[in-house]
């Protein structure tokens, strides 16, 4: 991407975690992991076209999708050939605006690492909760970050998708977000967020189109097709209940000028979950999906719901799975985002800071917990009886 070109990331096995739900291993401490679905054949590995991703796997996770139900899909697109130029090119950003991506951020899906994986030990908690929260089918966007950037709107300067709580938005408070409808079952009103995915060669006809045009995201705003709202355990111990209107966040959406220690956003393909990019986007066979597996930290200080840099409350597990000692492992947050988008470099991209130049090691995602105490209570009991809930 020109001046904006990072580093090359290298991540040491050492920094590896194991994901802790029913075997599949847990995230890494610089990358998170892809959900498991059934693996495709595939031809031998041809190499990494990224950075190595972390250990995973979850049975839970949504299979390939219908190729005839993905009207996206180019038919006549081979997977295992270079990314093609786009006929009709993508909108370009305004003067100002850094460029991107890249025709070579975009990778062949069989080209990405492989995953590493790490099953949990006796003691661990190997069962998860769902929450079913919609894929924000009532268009809840706006610019906004209430937990980096309260009371000012447009503070993100990219579009969030949000699910979940009703009102969020730059004003929320724990009173406000306490007081809202949510579009989660079973009473969730926590809400769920993360930037949105644009199809670049499409229109945007929100009524941010202006202001999002101005920041450099450009193109109509694709809706995941599914949203995988799943909170598992920890490989070494049990989990502890989460605080109501504990604050997460993970990822970093300034990870390309910031650098990648915080770059933990996993991409792969349905049907692809032994692969995943943390630095390229996969360009997915026909009939398989793009998809954003991000996972949170989930060892808590015991004391605080938020930090001043809204990380050192809770941080991520160690290399071995354990939390540091002093910390407590609560339930793990993994959103996996399913879409149907064009097998196609530079046809998408994820929404980011002008700066940012729509860099995919800027994905990111956050998090208050607004569930009532029993059901978060529910969701700790079957975590740590090994139950799927």
């Amino acid at each position: 991407m020109g001046s904006r070109k990072r580093i090359a990331v290298v991540l040491p096995a050492l920094l590896l975690i194991a994901a802790a739900a029913e075997g599949p291993a847990l995230a890494a401490p610089e990358r998170p992991s892809p959900p498991a679905t059934a693996e495709p054949t595939e031809p031998p590995d041809q190499g990494g076209g990224g950075q190595q991703p972390p250990a995973q796997g979850d049975p839970s996770a949504p299979p390939p999708a219908d190729p005839s139900a993905d009207p996206s899909a180019d038919p006549s697109a081979d997977p295992s050939a270079p990314p093609s130029q786009d006929p009709n090119p993508p909108a370009q950003q305004p003067p100002g605006i850094a460029e991107g991506p890249d025709a070579d951020d975009f990778v062949n899906i069989r080209q990405a690492p492989r995953v590493r994986q790490v099953r949990p030990s006796r003691g661990g908690s190997r069962g998860t909760f769902s929450s079913r929260c919609g894929t924000n089918q009532n268009e809840h966007h706006n610019p906004d970050n209430f937990i980096v950037a309260p009371g000012v709107q447009n503070g993100a300067h990219h579009i969030h998708d949000y699910v979940g709580n009703e009102s969020a938005d730059a004003f929320s408070t724990d009173e406000s977000l306490a007081a809202s409808e949510t579009t989660c079952t079973n009473g969730d009103l926590s809400t769920y967020y993360w930037p949105v995915m644009r199809d670049r060669n499409g229109q945007d006809d929100s009524a941010a189109a202006q202001q999002s045009a101005a920041d450099g995201n450009v193109g109509s705003i694709v809706l995941p097709r599914s949203a995988n709202i799943q909170f598992r355990g920890n490989p070494r111990s049990r989990v502890v209940a989460m605080p109501r209107f504990l604050r997460v966040i993970m990822g970093d959406a300034k990870a390309a000028t910031n650098g990648l220690a915080n770059a933990r956003a996993s991409w792969t393909c349905s049907g692809f979950a032994n692969r995943a990019f943390t630095d390229k986007y996969p360009l997915c066979p026909r009939g398989s999906q793009v998809q954003r597996v991000l996972d949170f930290p989930s060892c808590w200080d015991g004391q605080n719901t938020d930090s001043a840099n809204h990380r050192d409350h809770i941080v991520f597990p160690q290399a071995n799975g354990a939390c540091p000692q002093g910390r407590q492992a609560v339930p793990q947050l993994r959103l996996t985002l399913s879409y149907n988008l064009p097998n196609r470099a530079q046809a998408f991209a994820v929404d980011s800071f002008p700066e940012q130049g729509h860099d995919p090691v800027t994905d990111h995602a956050d998090f208050v917990n607004v569930m009532p105490d029993n059901l978060m209570q529910r969701a700790v009991s079957c975590i740590n009886s090994g139950r799927r809930c």
